[in-house]
């Protein structure tokens, strides 16, 4: 949350993105860039068409018909929004989605207490943000995510926030983590919850233990690779 801070926080009116990353027999994984913080919004879709959205992050009545028209285009059939965490540019578009849909909110349970803090969060900002979605279950690291015959599995990525998590397609080589990694970057750790070493910690032992040409759909910005990160980000030598 807030990498790209007060320089893209000024233009509030941003032009969304769509880009469609893969086309497969397995799992496809379509992306939108949201809101004032460039905030990247996953959809992934499998060949029944069911589909999950990690980390909605639409705020503009534009953006969320985006998504709507998205999904009516691809007639696909939302089951889960799933969250990597909870801070307030991930979370704009959760209620809308659930409202529309009528389909379930997870995340990690340790997000609780962020998540209470979405609505200080958004007065701080100067959001008009009051839709603040409550949990109807909690994802737990260690066990698989299932969507028709694909599994994604979940870490918990702690240290830009407490119950971080990143989700992991073996099938497919790629991974979503959230704010823990970026393309030659790191996720924050001065905001509550926070801490260096311990996402250091995450990143070496779940992400940096997976295959160098892994893919990684981080929170904001491009696309990585495991392999890339490990030879060139700056915090990570």
């Amino acid at each position: 949350m807030f990498e790209l801070i007060l320089s893209s926080f000024l233009p509030l009116l941003l032009q969304y993105k769509l880009l469609n990353l893969y086309h497969t027999d397995m799992l496809n994984v379509n992306f939108f860039t949201f809101n004032a913080f460039e905030e990247n919004t996953y959809i992934i879709a499998n060949e029944k068409k069911e589909c999950w959205i990690v980390d909605p992050g639409m705020y503009q009545q534009d953006e969320k018909e985006a998504v709507y028209e998205f999904i009516a285009s691809k007639q696909l059939q939302p089951k889960a929004i799933i969250n990597t965490h909870a801070h307030l540019d991930h979370i704009f578009g959760v209620q809308a989605l659930m409202n529309k849909y009528n389909i379930p909110f997870s995340l990690h349970e340790q997000e609780t207490e962020v998540l209470k803090m979405a609505a200080g969060s958004a007065m701080m900002f100067g959001f008009d943000f009051k839709d603040i979605p409550k949990p109807t279950a909690y994802i737990n690291a260690g066990e698989p995510l299932q969507l028709g015959d694909d599994t994604l599995q979940v870490f918990h990525t702690p240290g830009h926030s407490p119950g971080s998590i990143s989700f992991y397609y073996p099938k497919g080589n790629w991974l979503i983590s959230g704010d823990v990694l970026f393309s030659g970057s790191i996720g924050r750790t001065d905001l509550p919850g926070g801490n260096f070493d311990t996402l250091i910690k995450s990143i070496r032992t779940h992400l940096f233990t997976l295959p160098g040409e892994t893919t990684v759909l981080s929170g904001h910005g491009p696309a990585t690779t495991i392999g890339e990160e490990k030879k060139h980000n700056p915090f990570l030598k």
